[in-house]
């Protein structure tokens, strides 16, 4: 049962290459405001923590707050995270797999450390819980996708 109307042909190419992946710039976008914003974040993180060490009448807590820690406490939490968070939104740029995960874990941990902080600096902890809500959505969502771009930077270095 021969059917001539059928023809198999050896030429794939009219198809694209199922290995490679096109890369989005919106993702590769969010992934590097992500990674810049880890870089701000921290940096004002820290300098959040440096005034709290230094000045400790500049935060003024409420009464009766679960989570009440002394404020140089807070200031040397703070301070740490946000030079840790920094390093790691630096870590990111290079396209660092490694700095994706710790990107995500230190989003969360600062999202969680400024939500304690909500009774000191109100506004200042929501905008920062919101950026880092932002990163986690970014480095989750595209982070792969921003990896694959620099290994595929990486490869044209190597060719030219």
């Amino acid at each position: 049962m021969e059917r001539e109307d059928l023809q198999m042909t050896d030429d794939a190419s009219q198809y694209p290459p199922t290995s490679r992946t096109e890369t989005s710039g919106w993702a590769v976008g969010f992934t590097m405001f992500a990674a810049v914003m880890m870089i701000m974040v921290g940096a004002w993180q820290a300098l959040a923590g440096l005034i709290a060490i230094f000045e400790n009448e500049f935060y003024v807590p409420t009464r009766n707050y679960l989570f009440q820690f002394d404020v140089t406490s807070w200031g040397w939490i703070h301070l740490v995270l946000g030079l840790v968070v920094a390093f790691a939104g630096y870590g990111l740029l290079s396209g660092k797999t490694w700095a994706r995960i710790v990107g995500i874990t230190l989003a969360a941990f600062s999202a969680t450390a400024n939500f304690l902080f909500i009774p000191y600096y109100p506004v200042w902890a929501i905008l920062i819980i919101a950026v880092d809500v932002f990163v986690i959505w970014a480095l989750v969502a595209h982070g792969r996708e921003f990896k694959a771009l620099h290994q595929e930077e990486a490869e044209y270095r190597m060719h030219r």
